[in-house]
């Protein structure tokens, strides 16, 4: 996702994970996305990545089996990578919004200046990205198809011949 003339994210350039392939992630599933979604925004961007795992609550501000998930899936992701730069569960504002994740999530050495989100499922996932797409005027590319042991992406239905071209050049770095 390329937001224009947006100070949040690595100057307005996110990876979204998952948006287009896996319905109801488990926790262990999301902390794998997790893992790859960090390594695409690197090699993509070429700056280091800082994950939030996304929830509607932040820091147990709300109880439920979702939240749950995404807490699990945090611990996993720093369990198994303790190298990755990596927090949850986060809300959105508090993920990206320095004053707010210095407000909901203090002593967090990544919110509110997170690049690398991770939604809790397809639903939520979806939905982000199109609202950011279409309100944001965000340039979207993919979904790139991650995992997978050679280069594979796709394209929505919706896309535009920039969208394509985009998708290509990705498709290229990726293979590289």
């Amino acid at each position: 996702m390329c937001v224009p003339d947006c100070e949040y994210g690595e100057n307005g350039v996110f990876v979204f994970g998952d948006c287009g392939l896996n319905q109801n992630p488990t926790a262990e599933e999301l902390s794998e996305i997790a893992k790859s979604s960090s390594e695409s925004f690197e090699k993509l961007v070429g700056k280091e990545s800082r994950v939030a795992m996304l929830s509607y609550s932040t820091y147990g501000s709300a109880k439920s089996e979702l939240v749950d998930k995404v807490v699990e899936a945090t611990r996993l992701v720093k369990e198994k990578y303790p190298e990755m730069k990596v927090d949850g569960e986060l809300q959105l504002d508090a993920a990206i919004v320095p004053s707010i994740g210095k407000s909901k999530a203090p002593g967090s050495d990544i919110a509110g200046s997170c690049n690398t989100l991770i939604f809790p499922d397809l639903n939520a996932g979806n939905i982000g990205y199109k609202l950011v797409q279409r309100l944001g005027k965000a340039e979207a590319y993919g979904p790139l198809c991650q995992g997978i042991a050679k280069p594979v992406n796709d394209l929505s239905r919706g896309c535009s011949a920039l969208d394509i071209a985009g998708v290509i050049a990705i498709t290229a770095v990726q293979s590289m």
